[in-house]
């Protein structure tokens, strides 16, 4: 059933709000008449409520996203966003604004449909019957930095782990096993390693490689290594004082003696370079002594690059995508609610076109996961701009010199933006033949920088753009600290964070008790210890004040030990080895720190933006300093 709505200067109007094949629910609108909604029945008709709106004086608040008004009554309609209800509100005005408040506080007649009549996807999430809740936490956007969505006016994604969530069980794996393969085959490493498996849980963001000396790290935001390991063994605290030192050493911790874990493409070779490591110092004579641990790192890195370069692993994917990607019905009423705002969307990756339009298939298709596998261009309709082979972060900078290419989508050839030679793309054995593409919606490009790309969305500010990605560096750090785009990093492992920190909230409790009578015990010690040093005490109260210093420093050991084993309780609780992605002890993490400084917004999934108007105002929270901190209470 078609959406009818008429005006004429009698004012009344028929608007059908929604329908099913037995049932039909019709708002009747006339100008001597008071609005009534109706049910229709199997011929029956029920009226449902009724409210005495004035006749030029109603506000209708409309939650289907599917829902669309004719063109000759544009002229007395205006769209309104609340933050409170999250719905588009059409008015209908007249001289007499005091009938309007009348009007209103008998309530605003709210129709929400299940599912649109055209066959469209349900209404968004925060404009749903149910929106305007509370979000679970799991779900929340987090903001670091104030952000007011109605100054965006174009909001970007990246792909890979960002609309598209890879499985860690069998992406990771693959990846692995191809490194694995390159490593034997192509540089000659020992076939033992074939026999390998991959733990996929082990490894994960935030941590860092010591090239040199075979050790992986994890430190706290001041760059102090809190958590060490040569391979997978621990290495104690005497250890970590003597490589590393207890103070900071400025600019430590980079390349080229360092590299970076903050990709989840990056867990698999940090996992594999962990084993090399051990397999190394177990068994020296099946490693040519010219190669050090810097040289095996190097190694995985061009092994890892030949799987990407031969597309072993794409063309994996691209044959079962259900196997290896997470279906999300979500994006696509996501992009249409972010649309329906008036607002641009692009995508810039660094896959190339094929393996794009594949994945974006898959995501956007609305065929099941066992489905046919048919590639069409459907998804581009969701977009303004799509770029691929971007080849991030050397994108953000304008100076970059990178050619833009314009894809044609249905052969893959690339055509020179300033000559228009076609030219088929790279890695193509079978070009096909040019053919002029009919969706002239969205454009598809390869390479070029962000000044192509805000030339395309005519942007005039970077800080109309807020863009979204998973790589702290690749994503976030570039795009806010050289263009100054707002940004949202997505962190998939944080929906498990911070269930275990709402799990564990009476643990942190008594963490804190903890400490703070080891404070107290060790401060009374220090007291003892100063009077009887400095004071002149009696035989009878220095006796006594030496049992009670022997006492004191006997609790004191008791409660170290048992803060030291909740503590290690508490860190295993998160994981088995590096514990809280967020924290290293009481302090925040490399990663956190990270976090807090590039990104203004950071959530567990892309979709999350959904369960948010698009004109949301986000608003951080506030900071506390320690002075602070101990004048709130534990409750």
């Amino acid at each position: 059933m078609s959406h009818c709505l008429y005006s004429n200067p009698t004012f009344s109007a028929t608007l059908p709000i929604c329908s099913t094949p037995t049932t039909t629910i019709i708002l009747y609108i006339e100008h001597d008449s008071p609005p009534s909604l109706r049910l229709y029945n199997n011929n029956n008709t029920m009226r449902l409520s009724k409210r005495h709106f004035s006749p030029l004086s109603l506000c209708l608040s409309v939650f289907s996203s599917g829902f669309r008004f004719p063109g000759k009554f544009q002229a007395q309609r205006r769209f309104l966003n609340s933050s409170a209800a999250g719905a588009s509100q059409l008015c209908f005005k007249s001289s007499m604004e005091e009938q309007r408040a009348s009007a209103l506080s008998e309530g605003v007649v709210q129709f929400h449909s299940v599912g649109s009549m055209d066959g469209c996807e349900a209404p968004h999430k925060w404009s749903s019957p149910g929106g305007g809740k509370k979000i679970d936490l799991k779900k929340q956007i987090f903001c670091n930095r104030s952000l007011n969505m109605r100054n965006i006016i174009a909001v970007g994604f990246d792909m890979d782990y960002t609309l598209a969530q890879y499985k860690s069980e069998t992406f990771e794996s693959l990846a692995y096993e191809g490194t694995v393969r390159k490593l034997v085959y192509d540089l000659g490493y020992p076939s033992e390693l074939l026999e390998w498996t991959f733990d996929w849980n082990y490894m994960v963001r935030g941590l860092v490689l010591d090239k040199k000396r075979g050790n992986i790290l994890k430190m706290d935001r001041h760059k102090y290594v809190k958590v060490a390991y040569h391979g997978f063994r621990e290495l104690s605290k005497d250890d970590k004082v003597d490589i590393y030192g207890s103070s900071l050493i400025q600019d430590s911790f980079d390349e080229p003696d360092y590299a970076l874990i903050d990709t989840l493409f990056s867990l698999a070779e940090a996992y594999l370079f962990a084993q090399l490591v051990d397999f190394k110092d177990n068994n020296p004579e099946k490693i040519p002594k010219d190669v050090d641990y810097a040289r095996m790192y190097k190694d995985v890195r061009a092994a890892v690059d030949l799987c990407h370069r031969d597309g072993t692993l794409k063309q994996m994917v691209a044959k079962e995508p259900n196997r290896y990607i997470n279906e999300d019905t979500t994006i696509v009423p996501l992009i249409k609610m972010i649309r329906d705002s008036g607002r641009s969307t692009f995508l810039v990756t660094n896959s190339l076109w094929d393996y794009t339009n594949i994945v974006m298939n898959f995501l956007c298709g609305g065929r099941t996961v066992h489905g046919p596998h048919t590639c069409n261009f459907d998804w581009l309709q969701y977009f303004d701009v799509v770029i691929t082979g971007s080849a991030k972060p050397g994108f953000f900078h304008e100076e970059s010199r990178a050619n833009l290419f314009e894809v044609e989508p249905q052969s893959g050839m690339l055509i020179n933006t300033d000559n228009g030679t076609p030219m088929p793309q790279v890695g193509d054995p079978s070009p096909k033949i040019l053919l002029k593409s009919k969706d002239k919606g969205c454009r598809v490009f390869q390479g070029g920088n962000v000044g192509h790309l805000h030339s395309l969305l005519s942007i005039e500010s970077s800080s109309q753009v807020l863009y979204v990605g998973d790589h702290i560096y690749g994503d976030i750090l570039r795009s806010k600290k050289v263009l100054g785009w707002r940004t949202m990093l997505v962190v998939p492992e944080l929906e498990k964070e911070v269930e275990l920190l709402w799990e564990l909230r009476d643990m942190r409790k008594k963490l804190i008790l903890m400490r703070n009578e080891r404070d107290s015990v060790e401060d009374k010690i220090h007291h003892l210890n100063w009077s009887l040093k400095f004071e002149d005490v009696n035989e009878n109260d220095k006796q006594e004040m030496l049992s009670a210093l022997k006492d004191l420093e006997s609790k004191r050991d008791q409660v170290r030990l048992s803060h030291q084993q909740a503590q290690r309780e508490n860190h295993q609780k998160f994981h088995k080895v590096w514990g809280q992605l967020m924290k290293t002890g009481y302090q925040s993490s490399r990663f956190a720190n990270q976090v807090e400084r590039f990104a203004c917004l950071y959530t567990s999934q892309v979709c999350n933006l959904r369960l948010y108007s698009p004109d949301k105002y986000y608003r951080p929270s506030e900071d506390f300093m320690s002075h602070e901190f101990h004048l709130l209470p534990l409750e």
